[in-house]
């Protein structure tokens, strides 16, 4: 794959992976668009390890936090994390759905819904569910009070991610307003709880690309860029997007998915085979 190819699709990817605009459409349409071929594990892994690293990195004290509470240390200074020992387990439980439902429809979700009629309708759908959450959430709870029905509710969200076009963040993002967290607690919660399913895609993949035979095609120069501009990428949203939300909603997102779902469904009428 070309370098200049490489380096757009990083940074598509690390653009919109945090926000709730999803990823997989973007990618999939700008490849669409420019008649780009990118269907290959290593590309897979490649954009999906960048956002993975991000995650890490910027989170990087939380989780020292997080593993550490959840194993009964007291370590970390953050007051939310403290007042929650057991988060890192809700974690675990609300990553069971979206594990269960990338196993079951993990080739539906590579074939027969990766079309722009599913991604423009899901993109629509969960716009209209985004500024439903906005207005209904009371906007009142922190990190500090998640609980098992949290838990539950945001982690069966997060498994109709595998939904092309539905966003990872959006969906999550909007069950945390449902249950009434604030906008930076059900984003960080989100961003948070999206480690262990990126995690496990990157696994799987590595692990088809070792039955293949083919892990050692991956250690390119092109394959190292995008690595590290999707994770550069993924980091600065991560922060402008969790600024962002101390002060904003997500309506500019909800408009932005909206006209986006329209202007792909026209495209894929226009362009549907005559």
């Amino acid at each position: 794959m070309p370098i200049f190819q490489v380096v757009v699709l990083a940074v598509v990817q690390g653009l919109t992976e945090f926000l709730p605009i999803s990823s997989t459409a973007h990618l999939y349409l700008t490849s669409w668009l420019l008649g780009w071929q990118t269907e290959s594990l290593s590309f897979d892994v490649m954009l999906h390890l960048g956002t993975l690293l991000a995650i890490l990195l910027y989170f990087f004290a939380d989780w020292v936090q997080l593993l550490g509470q959840g194993f009964g240390l007291r370590i970390g200074n953050d007051a939310e994390l403290k007042r929650n020992p057991m988060l890192l387990w809700l974690m675990a439980i609300a990553t069971v759905p979206v594990g269960v439902c990338g196993y079951l429809f993990n080739k539906q979700a590579e074939s027969q819904w990766r079309t722009p009629w599913v991604m423009g309708g899901m993109l629509i759908a969960v716009g209209v569910l985004m500024w439903l959450a906005e207005n209904a959430g009371r906007k009142v709870r922190d990190l500090g009070s998640v609980n098992m029905p949290d838990a539950v509710t945001i982690g069966l969200s997060q498994a109709l991610a595998v939904i092309p076009g539905t966003s990872r963040s959006g969906i999550t993002i909007s069950a945390g307003l449902f249950r009434d967290l604030d906008r930076q607690a059900a984003a960080r919660f989100s961003f948070l709880l999206s480690a262990p399913a990126i995690g496990g895609a990157v696994t799987k993949t590595l692990w088809d690309m070792h039955k293949q035979h083919t892990l050692h095609e991956m250690l390119t120069t092109s394959f190292i860029v995008g690595v590290a501009v999707s994770a550069v990428t993924g980091t600065a949203v991560i922060a402008w997007f969790l600024h962002y939300l101390r002060r904003s909603g997500l309506r500019p997102f909800v408009y932005y998915r909206i006209i986006f779902g329209i202007i792909v469904l026209a495209l894929a009428f226009i362009r549907r085979p005559a």
